[in-house]
């Protein structure tokens, strides 16, 4: 009887589906359209794929030759001048700014910093940096001070561009006369979704 039941139940089924076939079909359709919509938007993958990138910090750009003779020509007494010792001492990298991550909507750690080389260019630094991967990740500079609100830091920023890798350690370089005075943290931010994954304090 069990048998006989289960079958009439699958020859049901049959009827049903040839009898329905084109909304069967549709459904289908609808239904892988809205599963490769969310693998596509969400990307759940990422949260098991870390991606790792260790950069060194850059070096400073050393003056064209025709800059260097023209520094010689200026002075011929093998004293340095104090112009001189005070550039060749200011030559290496120098941290501005720096914080240690915090957590937001996702757990981060490492350390921020905001250095300047020798030439004069800016880079804000993450090192040792571990966060979860995720759709399109920003990173900002932010005039909005460091706290635990996952939302407050979608405005009044530079955006850096993508993060790099959730792991390791990132350079990202500044734009030529920003105004360090303005910023008060480093956000890696999730665009997509308007929520921050991680932001740590620049203290000078």
């Amino acid at each position: 009887m069990r048998e006989e039941a289960s079958r009439s139940k699958i020859d049901a089924a049959r009827a049903f589906l040839v009898a329905h076939r084109r909304a069967a079909l549709v459904s289908a359709l609808l239904l892988s359209g809205v599963v490769v919509f969310a693998l596509i938007w969400f990307q759940p993958h990422k949260l098991f794929i870390d991606e790792r990138l260790d950069e060194s910090l850059p070096e400073a750009i050393e003056p064209a030759a025709g800059e260097v003779d023209a520094q010689e020509d200026r002075g011929t007494d093998s004293t340095p001048s104090d112009d001189r010792v005070a550039s060749e001492e200011s030559a290496g990298p120098r941290t501005l700014r720096e914080g240690s991550f915090r957590s937001l909507e996702h757990a981060t750690s490492g350390k921020a910093s905001v250095v300047r080389l020798g030439d004069g260019r800016r880079f804000l630094r993450f090192e040792n940096l571990a966060t979860s991967n995720g759709p399109d990740l920003r990173v900002y500079l932010s005039e909005v001070p460091a706290s635990d609100d996952w939302f407050a830091y979608g405005e009044r920023f530079i955006d850096l561009g993508p993060l790099k890798g959730n792991l390791g350690n990132q350079n990202y370089i500044l734009p030529a006369g920003t105004d360090l005075s303005r910023y008060e943290s480093a956000v890696i931010w999730c665009k997509r979704f308007t929520v921050g994954f991680g932001v740590a304090p620049l203290n000078t």
